[in-house]
């Protein structure tokens, strides 16, 4: 076997990667059933800083190299089609593996993302495909990966494994790796909706706030127009549009002036 390069003395010298793990080599797959639940269990739990995608993402990569048997490391990334695409490496050397593959769109990645399917290079040796991802895998000890891409609701997870042998990975998209890269995505999902359920509430919360504020600034319409609060409420919502103000900063404003000085611009805007 040919020297394994920057990432096996690294992970020689250290016994870590990034984020704690990394040259995990052929223990990687030893703990049985009762590791892999413990992790799943891990993977699983909530706490404010479980629900940012990066924490998720590290605690992915980390734990699927650890159940992989022959696993020097791992990254995984997120993509919702946006420009952004969190990701996590469990040593620093595999950072370079995803940036190249997102700047020339050729790779394992791009590949599994486009066919929603797993893909594999079982000897980057002698692989023709993606000549600049295969130069710096080399370069880097690696041998052999298998990209497993995750969807579910309009969101993927690309979770890659990398060794430093040969054929080593051929069974990974079927091991533990694949049911915590199910887990991970559904968190994930479940992540999202948790955080825009909080930003709703943060808007309703704001909106009961300055409620009472935007009745008593209708009611003031009402009297110097002697219109209903429908077409109240329509006069400061223009007022809003026009002066590209919130509406309760608006609001505040004719409460504040008891609509003195403000006769001519609210009949201008209630025609």
């Amino acid at each position: 076997m040919p020297d394994s390069g920057r990432l096996g003395q690294r992970g020689q010298n250290d016994g870590r990667g990034q984020g704690g793990q990394g040259g995990h080599g052929s223990h990687g797959g030893r703990g049985g059933q009762g590791r892999q639940d413990s992790q799943l269990g891990h993977l699983g739990a909530r706490s404010p800083e479980s629900t940012l995608p990066g924490r998720r993402l590290s605690e992915l990569a980390e734990q699927a190299a650890r159940c992989t048997t022959d696993c020097c490391g791992a990254s995984c990334m997120v993509s919702e089609g946006g420009p952004e695409r969190p990701a996590a490496v469990t040593h620093p050397d595999l950072a370079g593996l995803v940036s190249v593959q997102l700047r020339s769109g050729d790779g394992p990645i791009p590949v599994a993302l486009e066919r929603g399917e797993p893909v594999d290079s079982s000897d980057l040796l002698s692989e023709e495909r993606w000549p600049a991802y295969r130069a710096m895998a080399l370069d880097s000890g690696v041998r052999s990966s298998v990209t497993i891409p995750f969807r579910r609701s309009g969101l993927t997870v690309t979770l890659s494994l990398y060794s430093f042998r040969p054929g080593a990975l051929e069974d990974a998209p079927h091991g533990p790796a694949r049911a915590l890269g199910d887990l991970a995505v559904t968190c994930l999902v479940r992540d999202r909706s948790y955080r825009a359920a909080l930003t709703e509430l943060d808007q309703l919360g704001a909106a009961l706030r300055t409620r009472p504020v935007v009745d008593q600034a209708c009611g003031i319409v009402m009297h110097v127009l002697g219109c209903d609060a429908d077409a109240a409420f329509g006069v400061l919502r223009r007022i809003s549009q026009a002066t590209q103000r919130k509406l309760s900063d608006v609001a505040s404003a004719v409460v504040d002036k008891r609509g003195r000085g403000l006769e001519r611009e609210l009949v201008s805007l209630s025609d």
